[in-house]
């Protein structure tokens, strides 16, 4: 499966899981959530420290989400990502996209053993539609200069 494909599949899930997802509307782990929302996903957050975001129910951890969730988003700090991935593994997540800068060496080797559909070094909000704002711009740089996905 290439790249595109497996952004497209994960993109065409109606209801994903958000690891990362930050109380503080000025951090991207919020502002993804916002954004997402917005156009249409029904999303499940993940945030230890809290018990809902937006009038949302909250995850404490993966490990506690809902057993019918195929799809995970991860936004954690690089550092969590790990933890974050063996519980997405051990929960039976198939198409997981860490988002760019939170993805590590480890994570991604992880994921990769066991066949789980990944997308990784990649923003999620250049290529979920309606794509708005710097997204857009970035993306229209991106596709000029041959560096998005085929």
């Amino acid at each position: 499966m290439t790249i595109r494909q497996s952004i497209n599949d994960f993109l065409s899930a109606n209801e994903i899981a958000i690891a990362g997802v930050s109380r503080n509307n000025q951090h991207f782990g919020y502002r993804v959530f916002s954004e997402l929302l917005a156009k249409g996903f029904t999303l499940y957050p993940v945030n230890p420290h809290a018990e809902s975001i937006d009038e949302r129910k909250c995850y404490a951890r993966v490990a506690d989400l809902p057993p019918h969730l195929t799809h995970l988003y991860i936004v954690t700090p690089a550092g969590s990502t790990g933890q974050v991935m063996e519980e997405a593994i051990a929960k039976g997540f198939q198409h997981i996209w860490i988002q760019q800068k939170s993805e590590t060496p480890e994570a991604i080797a992880m994921a990769k053993q066991k066949g789980i559909s990944l997308v990784y070094g990649e923003c999620i909000m250049m290529y979920a539609e309606p794509v708005k704002s710097f997204h857009k711009f970035h993306r229209r740089l991106r596709k000029l200069f041959g560096g998005l996905p085929k």
